[in-house]
């Protein structure tokens, strides 16, 4: 997988809508942007817009028709979704105006962002873990408050803060196993063996615990398939 280069895509669904919102990402987003739109003000480049704000402008062809009217935001890297240099161009969304854009920017230098591309690399780019990438896909797929709740949660890092404090917990464990097997032949205890006990009771807990979480989500986003049964104009 390439991630030194440049990368858009639509980011809103598919299909007509009011606005269509196209991300670009990568080490030439703003220059690449920058031969395609052309801000009201003439003297305001893009490279000078205060980052995480909104600019009012033109997207313009190779021959100086205009393709749309929209609005531009920049977001500079690291503190973006993927980690680099982001542009989000906020066009009507006509179908056909999307794939001129799209075009455009495309013969203008970017690549067309394979399926999960953006959020894999914020994943490369350290901003999310893969748990918290895995709940990107189950949070726009929610059809439910639970679903919702449960995916938000695991996106917000909730998952992967239980899944740090579980890998602390069985680091302490590993360290204090090997100091007593290191001096076996000692007479010297260096930990209670009964908090050792303890330490482990509560570890299986952990796992056991997350491992029911895990039926429990998967329940909440997939559902239960139910079958009824009975005999024929039962009422079932």
């Amino acid at each position: 997988m390439i991630t030194n280069d440049t990368i858009c895509a639509i980011s809103t669904a598919p299909g007509i809508g009011g606005i269509a919102v196209i991300r670009i990402s990568g080490k030439d987003a703003v220059l690449i942007t920058e031969r395609v739109y052309k801000p009201v003000r003439k003297e305001r480049l893009l490279t000078d817009q205060k980052p995480y704000t909104l600019s009012y402008g033109n997207i313009i062809d190779e021959k100086g028709m205009i393709i749309d009217e929209v609005m531009v935001a920049r977001f500079v890297a690291p503190h973006s979704f993927t980690g680099e240099d982001t542009i989000e161009i906020s066009c009507h969304g006509s179908l056909y105006i999307q794939q001129q854009i799209i075009a455009l920017l495309i013969r203008n230098g970017c690549r067309s962002a394979l399926p999960g591309e953006f959020t894999q690399r914020a994943f490369v780019n350290g901003k999310m873990d893969l748990s918290q990438a895995e709940a990107v896909a189950d949070l726009i797929a929610s059809t439910s408050a639970s679903a919702h709740r449960l995916a938000l949660n695991q996106m917000r890092g909730g998952f992967s803060n239980e899944l740090a404090k579980l890998r602390t917990q069985l680091l302490d464990f590993a360290s204090l196993i090997e100091l007593e097997l290191d001096f076996s032949e000692e007479e010297v205890e260096f930990a209670d063996r009964s908090k050792l006990i303890d330490l482990a009771l509560h570890i299986k807990m952990v796992i056991c615990k997350l491992a029911d979480s895990f039926k429990v989500g998967n329940a909440i986003k997939n559902g239960i398939p139910t079958a009824i049964i009975g005999e024929t104009n039962a009422g079932k």
